[in-house]
């Protein structure tokens, strides 16, 4: 390769410097830009209370997790997937271990770790970083416009990688003003949503006042998708005033999202006693109650308590509580409201965005040769558990070669 050619990278998340990696590998120079003072600022964050890197199950299981846009990720997975992404951990001096929910997580769970060793092998590899300058633009030349704290300058590359995130947690640098810039040099965008999200529920003053923060543990949620596919899925969430959130609301949030967009709002199903069969819980509740209270029942004969209860009673008419089977029923059942996402800026991560359709095989921009895009800022969707950053890891990776091919 011609090291006096410069590849341009803007933005400091897992794709950006994922791609600096491969393309320094190859021996060209590689400046990279991001509008924060620090690099990995979400990276970080996501890992406050538990790097999961990525995950272990089956590779056709793993797969699925990206619904509509498989087809497109998978050879970028299959290039630099789970099992790619620990070696290159270790590579890194960061050891890893599969936890019981066949999630990945470094030995030591945090994130800084990691990417403080990444940083060091970066700049060792001679990556530059330029830190504060926040990208605005193309000069009509092609170059990009940087606004920097001493104003505006013009950077001249061989190449280009754009890895600048979705649009939440704009405090950490993902804003989605990229959005704007994109469309004004002729790329169609699919607008940015909320994903990985909560939503809004309509809760009583008491629900909200009395277990707003309160987890419910053990349940299992079934939605039924907008092709009428019946998904149902085991774990836990967590009671806000404004409604749910949680792993097991975040791993049905496109969705709920999708039927919400269509039909407005749509109901989830929650089975507050999974472990049990309707006829078992019938059996309970027929019980003679004596002077118990219903309250007093259900915990005896159900071991249900507490916020479980609680939305019991919110959720179910009066009328159900006099029929052993109707309330087994609607206890194996609970229908909760979900009317709109929460705003983008509290979602963990965003769907839309670059389309594939805009890209070609290497992820280079159809309509601006030598720009190639990478991470979430491309028009995917996942939910938590390794996914969203392996997908970002392994698109960086592969935009990296597409880099390199071009360049060659």
């Amino acid at each position: 390769m011609n090291k006096r050619l410069r590849v341009a990278i803007v933005g400091g998340g897992p794709a950006g410097l994922m791609a600096a990696e491969v393309i320094s590998d190859h021996g060209l120079c590689v400046d990279l830009y991001d509008a924060m003072p620090s690099v990995g600022r979400k990276f970080l964050m996501a890992g406050k209370s538990g790097l999961n890197l990525t995950h272990a199950e089956p590779v056709a299981a793993f797969l699925s997790r990206y619904g509509a846009r498989r087809g497109e990720l998978e050879p970028l997975i299959r290039e630099f997937g789970p099992q790619a992404l620990r070696e290159w951990a270790a590579g890194l001096g960061i050891t890893t271990f599969v936890g019981s929910s066949q999630r990945v997580f470094p030995n030591e769970m945090k994130a800084a770790p990691l990417l403080r060793a990444w940083l060091h092998r970066l700049r060792g590899a001679g990556v530059r970083f330029h830190m504060r300058h926040r990208w605005i633009g193309f000069a009509d030349d092609g170059r990009l416009r940087m606004q920097t704290p001493d104003g505006e300058i013009l950077v001249q590359s061989d190449a280009t990688v754009l890895a600048l995130g979705g649009g939440s947690w704009s405090r950490l640098g993902s804003n989605g003003a990229w959005v704007e810039i994109l469309q004004r040099a002729g790329i169609d965008i699919a607008p940015l949503q909320a994903s990985n999200c909560g939503f809004d529920v309509s809760w009583s003053a008491y629900l909200r006042e009395r277990f707003a923060g309160t987890p419910v543990k053990s349940v299992c949620l079934s939605v039924t998708d907008k092709d009428n596919v019946v998904w149902r899925k085991p774990g836990e969430l967590v009671i806000t005033d404004y409604g749910i959130e949680g792993g097991l609301v975040y791993a049905f949030s496109s969705c709920i999202r999708e039927r919400i967009a269509r039909d407005g709002n749509v109901t989830v199903y929650l089975d507050l006693l999974p472990a049990l069969s309707v006829e078992h819980i019938t059996a309970r509740l027929a019980q003679p109650r004596r002077k118990r209270s219903l309250t007093e029942h259900l915990r005896k004969q159900l071991s249900l308590t507490g916020v479980k209860v609680a939305m019991l009673y919110e959720c179910a008419d009066k009328h159900l509580f006099d029929d052993s089977l109707q309330l087994a029923t609607f206890i194996k059942a609970l229908p909760v409201i979900c009317e709109r996402a929460r705003p983008i800026d509290e979602a963990i991560s965003t769907a839309g965005g670059v389309p594939f359709e805009a890209l070609n095989e290497q992820l280079m921009l159809q309509g601006i040769p030598g720009v190639f895009c990478a991470g979430e800022m491309l028009d995917w969707d996942a939910p938590t558990g390794g996914y969203l950053l392996t997908a970002c890891f392994a698109s960086g990776h592969a935009a990296g070669q597409g880099v390199v091919r071009y360049l060659a």
